[in-house]
This record gives C-alpha cells, sequence and structure tokens, in this order.
C-alpha cells in the first residue's frame, strides 16, 4: 500500500521547468503512445489552469471514464495534490474522502488517476490524469509516464 508521504515524495520529484501548450500536447501523446503499446483502455486528459489542451479516449473507454476524470481533476485543482494523495490521506485517518470533505461525490472523486502538472518554484498549474484502470494502476501508469516525460526532457 502506498503511503501519503510516498506520494508527495512523487510530486515534489515530478516538477517541469515550465509548461505551456506544446509541452501539454506532447505529454499527452506520450500518455498515448505508452498506452497503445500496453494495449490499455484508458481516457487520457492533460489541462493547464482549467483548459483541457490534450484529450485521447483509447478502444474500450466510455463516456463515464471522462466524467471520472473531471471528478478527479476537480479533486486536484481543489487540494493541489494528485487524486490518490488526497483519497490515501482521508483513508490513513481512518476515514474517507466521500464522508469527510462534504464535496458532492457526483463532481468530486478522490480516486488515483490524476496528477497535479507542477512548475518548480511556481506550483500546479494543472493536471494529468487517465481513467479506465483501477485506482492504483491509474496512478502508477501516470506517475510513470511522468517520469519518462520528464527525463527525456531533461536528455
Amino acid at each position: 500500500m502506498t503511503t501519503s508521504e510516498e506520494l508527495l515524495a512523487q510530486e515534489e520529484r515530478l516538477q517541469f521547468e515550465s509548461f505551456g501548450n506544446d509541452t501539454a500536447i506532447e505529454l499527452g501523446l506520450h500518455l498515448l503512445k505508452a498506452a497503445r503499446e500496453q494495449g490499455l483502455s484508458i481516457a487520457i486528459s492533460v489541462q493547464r489552469n482549467g483548459h483541457r489542451l490534450f484529450h485521447a479516449a483509447l478502444p474500450g473507454t466510455a463516456p463515464n471514464n471522462d466524467r471520472w476524470l473531471e471528478r478527479k481533476a476537480r479533486v486536484v485543482e481543489l487540494f493541489g495534490n494528485s487524486s490518490f494523495y488526497v483519497g490515501t490521506t482521508f483513508r490513513e485517518k481512518g476515514t474517507t474522502f466521500e464522508v469527510e470533505s462534504r464535496l458532492d461525490p457526483d463532481l468530486y472523486a478522490a480516486h488515483g488517476g490524476v496528477f497535479p502538472v507542477i512548475v518548480r518554484g511556481t506550483g500546479p498549474v494543472g493536471t494529468v490524469g487517465v481513467s479506465g484502470l483501477p485506482q492504483a494502476e491509474d496512478h502508477a501508469f501516470v506517475v510513470t509516464q511522468l517520469e519518462s516525460f520528464l527525463n527525456d526532457q531533461v536528455a
């Protein structure tokens, strides 16, 4: 089980130097390529300041995947942390996000899969996420692909 400390360490490590429209599209294409290579049925979304700059829905997804992406992204936008981190912190306290946050579950979901786009020295400026796998797998896919993408940017 991933702890909230491990999830925060991911956010500290996976930061951009800058993040514009072109970077958002490149990131989305990077996730799309990896998802196709792995044969995943996921929807992918990349946003900056509430503006969706990339979206793809692979075969096997449904409109409900888009709704999950939107609900998880709202959690990231509100809390500034990954949707998996937010849900995990509530579970570690022995409660649930749904009970304690008092936010409308039709609009907010603290389930894994959406990660903050963080610009070093600035903070969160957007979101990158997927929907279609179990929440821990959604989160792990995004983290793995962010690591790969950021490493490619440095090289």
